[in-house]
């Protein structure tokens, strides 16, 4: 799997989840069907918001996005819809060009460091974001909803 086909396939998956959350959305308040669809919906969704972040921040390491293009990344997972097109524009600009990097240069530091690590092991790799993830989730889901019940 190529950079460009992860960043893809993470940016098609929130894309995918928004509209999960939506029509959970919809079924609550429009048709008055209770919270199931929102809770269903919106626990896929926080789950595939957060590896699409982790994954959008591996790849920026990869590819050596500035500071602004990884915010921006970010930032495209919290309006609906906005990683799909966030994704066109960076393949578009040649930012998802080239295969994984494995090896150090005379630019590399701490994190190309770690970016290495997840490239040469990508089963453990992806076992360690997978529970990272599903802790940040939880500690959420222990949290309560972003806004009070009423």
């Amino acid at each position: 799997m190529t950079p460009r086909s992860l960043f893809r396939a993470a940016a098609v998956a929130e894309l995918v989840t928004w509209t999960l959350l939506i029509a959970g959305m919809v079924l609550k308040y429009g048709l008055d069907a209770g919270d199931l669809g929102v809770r269903i919906g919106g626990s896929i969704h926080g789950f595939v918001f957060l590896a699409y972040l982790v994954v959008t921040t591996v790849v920026a390491v990869n590819q050596r996005w500035s500071v602004g293009a990884l915010v921006l990344g970010w930032a495209s997972a919290v309006v609906p819809y906005a990683t799909v097109p966030f994704e066109v524009a960076v393949a578009r600009r040649g930012m998802l060009e080239g295969p994984w990097r494995r090896t150090a240069d005379e630019r590399s530091g701490v994190w190309d460091r770690l970016l290495f690590f997840v490239v040469r092991r990508p089963g453990v790799s992806v076992a360690i974001g997978v529970v990272a993830v599903a802790l940040v989730f939880s500690a959420l889901l222990v949290a309560g909803p972003p806004v009070p019940k009423g």
